[in-house]
């Protein structure tokens, strides 16, 4: 069985360590957690993962955030992965700073990744893990906060909640998505 697992975020060296590349942050820990490296190819980076005979591509869209679905479509598509097979990994203003949540399917919530991944795959039913950014910051201050580095704290906390991260998206390779967000959902 193969599985698209697709971190979002922005390329280039000034959106590094942003909380708004916090996909590329997870699927950076998880194959740096099981020795792989990624390479760039078309519409991205990809990096290959096998657990327990699961092949796991692992994805950095080089398309920015707004075009990220064009990545999407054309990694499935080239390696023949079907809908309940790929994961998205996500920021989230509206969790708290870390909260991991999985869902099955969902809105885009105003995420311009997710609204171009939805356009372009013609469905909002792919699995999706959304990242905690937390929302503290002053009114009219989200793009500023989402493009901002982590606060001290925060980056004291990071290594933790990406190991978490790593272990939901083995979870959902092995184990399927209702399994995954009854173990790991609130935790």
């Amino acid at each position: 069985m193969k599985y698209l697992v697709v971190g979002l975020g922005n390329i280039g060296a000034e959106y590094e360590g942003t909380r708004h590349n916090a996909g590329f942050m997870v699927v950076d820990d998880f194959a740096r957690r099981n020795g792989v490296f990624f390479s760039e190819q078309r519409y991205g980076a990809t990096a290959e993962v096998s657990v327990k005979g699961r092949k796991i591509i692992l994805l950095k869209p080089n398309t920015f955030m707004n075009l990220s679905g064009n990545a999407v479509r054309y990694w499935m598509q080239k390696e023949n992965i079907q809908l309940e097979n790929l994961l998205v990994i996500v920021d989230d203003l509206a969790l708290p700073f870390g909260a991991l949540r999985l869902k099955p399917k969902g809105s885009a919530a105003g995420h311009n990744g997710l609204k171009n991944i939805e356009e372009l795959l013609k469905t909002d039913a792919y699995a999706r893990l959304r990242f905690g950014l937390g929302n503290d910051y002053p009114r009219g201050g989200q793009i500023d906060y989402v493009l901002g580095n982590f606060t001290s704290e925060q980056q004291e906390q990071l290594p933790a909640r990406l190991e978490i991260a790593g272990d939901m998206i083995t979870s959902f390779c092995l184990a399927g998505i209702q399994t995954t967000m009854n173990q790991f959902n609130n935790k």
